[in-house]
């Protein structure tokens, strides 16, 4: 008989945290597959947490998909079915690694929620300014999110945080270009997922003085 440990179980889904930076633009559904432009992105939103982001950016109709999947736990399904998962898990959690899964396909077309106030029909400003969402999986972790430490700072130091919105955007290009820009980083409640859309008509009196 083995005295050996046996092997630790792989991470489950419960182990990460669904985040996404969300904003607006004239075009939400583009890919890319620049790994190291998306790394610094990543950094700068993020932090020191390990972590995957999917190579395109959805309009929040697109994050799930007909069969009530979404964009999150379909990447985290690409990592798991990789033959070197316990390696690229264990990146995740110990060296604070980042990886991009392509798109799946599925996740292409407008999927419309019950929550319909993002559709022109029922707030036109947003025929004009699209929302749009960058979908990140974040190895959960005690260390704040970078966002969520720059925003803390606001209050005090509101110019930093600007020069630090500007970083974003910047940061953002390669998937995201111009007139696209950023509103915040939020984590996704699937439970209710009309939290999302919540924090762009927070944003409407905004669009207004543009």
């Amino acid at each position: 008989m083995s005295d050996s440990p046996a092997p630790a179980a792989p991470p489950s889904l419960a182990d990460f945290a669904c985040f996404c930076l969300y904003g607006l633009t004239d075009n939400p559904y583009r890919q890319a597959a620049d790994v190291a432009r998306f790394g610094q992105l990543y950094d700068l939103m993020v932090g020191p947490h390990g972590g995957v982001g999917v190579g395109s950016t959805f309009h929040p109709y697109q994050l799930v998909n007909p069969a009530g999947v979404t964009v999150w736990y379909a990447a985290f399904a690409q990592l798991y079915a990789q033959p070197g998962r316990d390696a690229l898990f264990g990146a995740l959690a110990e060296e604070q690694a980042r990886y991009v899964v392509a798109p799946p396909a599925s996740f292409a077309d407008f999927h419309l929620w019950p929550d319909t106030r993002l559709t022109s029909t029922e707030n036109p400003v947003f025929s004009r300014y699209i929302p749009f969402v960058l979908p990140l999986l974040v190895r959960k972790g005690p260390a704040p999110l970078r966002w969520d430490t720059e925003a803390a700072a606001a209050a005090t130091e509101p110019e930093r945080f600007h020069a630090y919105r500007e970083a974003v955007n910047e940061a953002l290009r390669f998937v995201q270009p111009r007139p696209a820009f950023v509103l915040g980083l939020a984590e996704f409640d699937e439970q209710h997922p009309e939290r999302l859309i919540d924090r762009f008509i927070a944003a409407k009196p905004l669009l207004g003085a543009l």
